[in-house]
């Protein structure tokens, strides 16, 4: 009798801290490439040369599933100092997004935080923030604008088919 009274409690025991558990308000993922596709987010990056490396723009276009997040911001980051930059402030998601940052700012804000949040507070879904830290090492780089939007838009379609929401 002893052992059924302590293999109920070893099997009762893990069943109430999987349910006591907290479910996480904010998932962090490490993007990597010029393109992440995930949750129902997509984000592919671009570099727009300028005359200048002060003149030179990194593009990124962000694209998220509406039905699952409200909106999207975007915040440069020191890692070292803590100091930030609010690069987007919080846009309701809809359609596709670019956000432009001088090349010449990751020297000083490298980490780059894309957090999107979902359609309610009271949502299961949590807050998603994709972060990179610098540009990719593979974001191609173009001379005109109209290379540069012809990139963004396959990219970004090639990204979500790749693995979809």
């Amino acid at each position: 009798m002893k052992n059924i009274a302590a293999l109920s409690a070893c099997l009762w025991l893990p069943c109430s801290i999987a349910s006591s558990a907290p479910i996480p308000t904010e998932v962090e993922i490490h993007g990597v490439g010029d393109a992440y596709a995930g949750a129902g987010i997509a984000v592919v990056w671009g570099v727009l040369r300028g005359a200048s490396e002060s003149a030179t723009l990194v593009v990124l276009r962000v694209a998220a599933d509406p039905a699952k997040y409200k909106t999207v911001e975007v915040i440069g980051r020191n890692p070292f100092s803590r100091s930030e930059r609010k690069l987007l402030s919080e846009t309701p998601v809809s359609g596709r997004i670019d956000v432009r940052i001088p090349r010449a700012s990751f020297a000083d804000f490298p980490r780059t935080e894309l957090r999107f949040a979902p359609d309610s507070p009271t949502s299961t879904v949590p807050v998603i923030v994709v972060y990179y830290l610098g540009v990719p090492d593979t974001t191609p780089e173009f001379a005109t604008e109209a290379a540069l939007e012809a990139h963004l838009t396959d990219r970004i379609a090639r990204a979500r088919a790749a693995r979809p929401p």
